[in-house]
């Protein structure tokens, strides 16, 4: 007996066109992986959507691929994750559950966690992720006991940070301790953070299979791919690559160059772009002009025929700016100072007052479950009256 591991798949969570749909096309190219393999269920450790309503379109997608299971008589078991849920309980796992596409696993009754028991007589149960880290509370309040002495193979599915394996760059991020996971499993099926990580745990393993497909800039940089694993029944784990389009990174240091000479240092430095996705990251104080100089229409109609350019310039910046001086102070002082400073020189851009108002105005987040259009239409509404029109 084998199963497949996927995890944070977030099916439409690029805002590029051609990035969400190698998202889906790597869910179905998982899904057939998994059919070909002749696995005997799916894991699904949760955020199989990047939100818990998505597009019409999307749903349409994900429920076709999923579909392909069912008619192979693979079951999928799932576990909302902290996109996935929401806290109007609407969620479109439900709905998918309800057409028989998906199992969840997160089930209780009379206040115990629940087991659901595949046709391999595989036993699994789980507990869902919540937005901030949340169901920290839902493994505190877990009754353990009956879970621990259930005999059989076992797998138990999650969606949180495990505070002994978190990296680096999360050194911030308050995880759960795996001390507090129920024991007596055979595998642990992780999701949330998207590296790759497996480890012993008992005479089980935990393990994260990172991302279904990299959900933002720096993801596509470190893992170039998506991936998933296929397991088997000795815990022998093998991690499956899709690789569908291929990833070429390039980093522009613009320390001390004009933006005529970042730009052509660009289109000198890209190579064997065609239906390649590009990263362009540009760092550094730019020696004349401003960041806006550059021009990346020019150097976007150069490589058009590359399958999709991202450029990152958040460490970019010119002289003029580089070069205020704000001392400490609350965030809104600050704020104000570092407005009034940028400004001078520049009559077009008004007073700081109006900018501050604007900065504020626009300064909002979506909300869970809202949709784009409402969304967009709240901050048009928000700047309109900033501006007094």
């Amino acid at each position: 007996m084998k199963f497949a591991h996927l995890a944070d798949c977030h099916i439409g969570g690029w805002k590029e066109e051609k990035l969400r749909e190698l998202g889906i096309e790597s869910f179905r190219y998982a899904i057939n992986k998994c059919i070909e393999e002749n696995v005997g269920f799916v894991l699904i450790a949760g955020d199989l959507f990047n939100t818990s309503l998505p597009d019409i379109n999307i749903i349409k997608d994900a429920s076709g691929i999923l579909a392909n299971l069912k008619e192979k008589d693979i079951d999928c078991y799932i576990i909302p994750g902290s996109h996935d849920f929401s806290p109007s309980g609407k969620t479109m796992l439900d709905v998918l559950e309800k057409a028989g596409l998906v199992k969840n696993v997160f089930k209780f009754k009379e206040d115990k966690l629940m087991f659901t028991i595949d046709k391999t007589n595989t036993k699994i149960t789980g507990i869902l992720g919540l937005r901030s880290g949340l169901e920290k509370e839902k493994f505190k309040a877990l009754l353990k006991d009956h879970l621990e002495d259930e005999k059989g193979f076992k797998i138990f599915m999650f969606h949180t940070t495990l505070e002994e394996y978190k990296p680096k760059d999360m050194e911030n991020v308050e995880g759960e301790s795996i001390k507090n996971f129920p024991k007596n499993f055979n595998y642990y099926a992780g999701g949330h953070v998207h590296y790759l990580l497996e480890k012993e745990f008992g005479n089980g393993k935990v393990v994260y299979p990172g991302p279904l497909f990299p959900n933002n800039f720096k993801e596509l940089e470190e893992l170039k791919h998506g991936r998933f694993c296929i397991v088997d029944d000795s815990l022998n784990v093998r991690r499956e690559d899709i690789k569908l389009k291929d990833t070429n990174s390039y980093c522009i240091d613009a320390n001390e160059k004009t933006p005529e000479q970042v730009e052509q240092e660009i289109l000198e430095k890209i190579k064997g772009w065609e239906d390649k996705i590009i990263l362009l990251r540009v760092e550094g104080i730019l020696k004349t002009g401003k960041p806006s100089d550059i021009n990346f229409k020019r150097v976007y109609e150069a490589l058009k025929n590359a399958y999709c350019i991202l450029r990152n310039t958040n460490k970019l910046t010119s002289k003029e700016f580089s070069e205020i001086k704000i001392e400490s102070g609350d965030i809104e002082e600050v704020e104000k100072r570092l407005v009034e400073e940028s400004i001078k020189g520049f009559k077009d851009l008004g007073n700081s007052e109006l900018i501050s108002l604007l900065m504020h105005s626009l300064d909002i987040e979506k909300g869970e479950g809202e949709k784009n259009a409402d969304f967009e239409k709240r901050v048009t509404e928000s700047g309109r009256k900033a501006l007094g029109i």
